[in-house]
């Protein structure tokens, strides 16, 4: 017995164990609103605005290992999940994006909120398709959920048409699909193992370079058994960080742009670089010509595509992490690296990671206070020096987990990302560090975290400045600070070079539009106050607080790299 489209949607979903969507609908997504109210196993997250939709997802996914599944309108509401699409793609988010599209006799005539939303999405998706007719229904979303959760994983979007969702046709959903010319690698080449392997037993200086791909494939247990094993220093990018405890004695600290001087120096130093799940992206290598110069360079990474694609490697491999891990520990034997990893110490002896303690409440005193307040915990970062603060100063331990834009650098992807966190972890502790910049991006949701009782705790480092942006300008643009002030009105001077007496009020005052919506607010200027601020948040379990910690406009992100450097060319102070 056929059965319509919208009701092989709904079955579909709860096929693949979907409980939980973000959306918002429109003219062309009504029939699969209807059709999911009439259900009770899947709850609809309704966001403020598209783009926070799709980073709860986001947020949903990264926590919980799930594949976050959006639905959203065509026209407007497609276009506004672009930003997300290209943030998933970049940091390897599973998420199904479902969007409405006028019917099919009316695509491609202008139609009233039409738009060719799989031409503009396909360089920022795995797989991206217009479903043509409904028997092909069940199988294409059956590939949807397939593709973005295998191989490196990624965003998919399909795109329904409204006759196609009340047309009737095949009620089946099949349990599984062979793809032509899509066969994720699931085996390792064992001949290149074993010669990177061997490259690592012989290296008098080796070093372990950590990405995100490790924690993505889930593989953090097989990486510390293999470190400690194999008795190797570990660098992290910054999505590598939480794949060991920020205490282990092997674990140097975060390499790059904002990278730990030692970190970086070991990265110019070692004789092997043994990379695990990276892109060797420009934030972490700096001036290719110079990066890890006296290295033999291994690379396993799941995406064919990344390989040698940045950084010439001498063994690639193409593999899952985990899988590579699992075959590793078998040969791993313990090396003699005690004189390699005093000579990593006594750089960090030398320029440690620290920020000056006599200038009142600094950033690293606030992330101070956030290690010491919360454990097994979801820290949730938006975009800009907040968020390089929080990767060089908070301290991921067994049972933290750090979600961050890594790839796209997404202002405004924090805070509903926070919101996606704690709906799929209820029962842990989500803090969100934010600036005054990237949180009003998406301020919005803060009436979705209201209305689905998401009680985060928004840690608001509030410097009135776009501060990442500021901080270049400080530094290699003479202080003109344009279009950086956050404060900025149309009756300040135009060379104006900093904060003084005559600033205008900062706009909005954030303790009062918390309130607005329902949450609670506290504004901290002094640092003997961060402690009660940060009860007082835990304590608040049935809405959001916001923590406005008012800190300098003149704190800089250090080390830095400029742009096009070497990594061991750091500006330090």
């Amino acid at each position: 017995m056929n059965i319509t489209g919208r009701k092989l949607f709904v079955k579909a979903l709860n096929e693949e164990k979907v409980d939980t969507i973000f959306g918002y609908p429109g003219g062309m997504v009504t029939e699969l609103f209807d059709e999911l109210y009439k259900q009770n196993d899947i709850k609809i997250v309704l966001g403020r605005h598209e783009q926070g939709c799709i980073h709860e997802a986001e947020g949903y996914a990264k926590s919980s290992g799930k594949t976050g599944v959006v639905l959203v309108t065509s026209g407007p509401g497609a276009t506004n999940i672009i930003t997300g699409l290209a943030d998933a793609y970049y940091d390897n988010v599973p998420l199904v994006c479902f969007t409405g599209q006028v019917s099919r006799n009316l695509i491609g005539n202008d139609a009233f909120q039409e738009v060719d939303i799989v031409g503009m999405t396909r360089s920022v998706t795995k797989y991206s398709f217009t479903v043509k007719d409904r028997d092909s229904l069940g199988k294409i979303l059956k590939m949807a959920f397939y593709i973005a959760r295998t191989g490196r994983p990624g965003p998919v979007l399909i795109d329904i048409p409204k006759d196609i969702q009340i047309a009737q046709g095949d009620p089946s959903y099949p349990e599984k699909v062979d793809i032509r010319g899509y066969k994720p690698n699931c085996s390792v080449h064992i001949g290149q193992l074993k010669k990177a392997y061997k490259l690592l037993k012989n290296a008098k200086k080796p070093l372990i370079l950590a990405g995100g791909g490790v924690i993505v494939s889930g593989a953090q247990q097989e990486f510390r058994e293999f470190v400690e094993k194999v008795n190797v220093p570990v660098v992290t990018t910054i999505m590598g960080k939480g794949v060991l405890p920020a205490d282990h004695p092997l674990y140097v600290g975060n390499g790059g742009l904002h990278g730990k001087y030692a970190s970086n120096l070991a990265i110019s130093e070692c004789d092997l670089l043994f990379s695990i799940g990276t892109r060797f992206n420009d934030r972490i290598t700096g001036d290719l010509n110079e990066f890890a110069p006296k290295a033999k360079i291994v690379h396993i990474d799941v995406d064919t595509a990344s390989i040698s694609r940045n950084v010439v490697v001498d063994v690639p491999i193409v593999s899952d992490a985990k899988r590579a891990l699992e075959r590793l520990i078998q040969w791993a034997e313990p090396k003699k690296t005690t004189s390699w990893l005093k000579e990593i110490g006594i750089w960090n002896k030398e320029y440690p990671l620290e920020m000056r303690r006599d200038k009142g409440m600094t950033p690293q005193i606030i992330m101070e206070h956030i290690n010491a307040n919360f454990s097994d915990a979801i820290y949730v970062t938006d975009v800009g020096q907040h968020q390089m603060w929080a990767t060089q100063f908070l301290k991921m331990n067994d049972g933290d987990k750090l979600i961050t834009s890594g790839g796209l650098g997404t202002m405004g992807f924090g805070f509903p990302a926070s919101i996606g966190a704690k709906l799929a972890n209820p029962d842990k502790p989500v803090v969100c560090i934010t600036g005054d910049g990237g949180f009003q991006m998406n301020i919005q949701e803060m009436a979705t975290a209201i209305t689905n009782s998401a009680p985060v705790i928004i840690v608001l480092l509030n410097n009135q400045y776009l501060g990442m942006v500021r901080q270049m300008q400080q530094l290699f643009y003479g202080k003109r600070y344009a279009a950086t002030c956050l404060r900025k009105r149309i009756t300040c001077p135009d060379d104006c070079k900093g904060p003084n007496e005559k600033c205008p009020p900062y706009t909005p005052d954030f303790i009062k539009l918390a309130e607005s919506y329902g949450a609670k607010g506290i504004r901290v200027e002094k640092a003997e106050d961060i402690n009660d601020a940060l009860q007082i948040a835990k304590n608040n379990k049935s809405t959001p607080t916001v923590i406005e910690f008012v800190v300098s406009s003149d704190e800089l992100v250090l080390p830095m790299v400029k742009n096009g450097k070497p990594v061991s060319e750091m500006i330090l102070n």
